[in-house]
């Protein structure tokens, strides 16, 4: 009886020191990464985050976006994840993002965001993909013509371009 208490406590305390801490796994960047996360993640893939390549960000389900934006004249449609999808795989939890752009910009975005308006990293626009001169190679993007609320300075200010990182908090 001893030895089966000692055995469940055991599995206990690793579970929730698993819990607490970040679990060194996934798959790692092939090529440059373009995305790295940071914060409070269960998963990462090098020493303190989780860093995505083009080609990990192209392997996950793929969403497009046709809409207006403050900064092209015509509408275009943009592609990529969710960024849900890209919180999900990592395991990150906490209530606020920041993106950071190339530039050093950076934004505070409500994690709820994320799904309650299917918000995307865009990675092409019109098929193509995104260069540093076209707001690329990232760009976080709302669904402003789906989205009445997010036609707004403050969502046109979280929709970060040329997007490097995002910080779980």
């Amino acid at each position: 009886m001893i030895d089966f208490i000692r055995q469940r406590f055991g599995f206990f305390i690793a579970h929730s020191l698993l819990g607490a801490v970040a679990i060194r796994a996934g798959k790692m960047p092939a090529k440059l990464p373009v995305l790295v996360v940071t914060g409070n993640i269960r998963l990462i893939n090098d020493a303190h985050s989780y860093a995505y390549d083009m080609g990990m960000l192209a392997d996950m389900p793929q969403h497009s976006i046709t809409t207006h934006t403050p900064w092209y004249p015509e509408p275009h449609t943009f592609t990529g994840p969710l960024l849900g999808d890209v919180l999900n795989r990592v395991g990150a939890r906490g209530s606020r993002l920041e993106a950071i752009a190339l530039n050093g910009y950076r934004s505070a975005i409500p994690v709820e965001d994320a799904v309650r308006f299917d918000v995307i990293i865009a990675r092409l626009m019109d098929g193509e993909r995104m260069r540093i001169p076209d707001k690329g190679p990232l760009c976080i993007l709302y669904p402003f013509d789906q989205e009445e609320k997010t036609r707004s300075p403050t969502y046109y200010g979280r929709s970060v371009w040329q997007l490097q990182g995002l910080h779980v908090e």
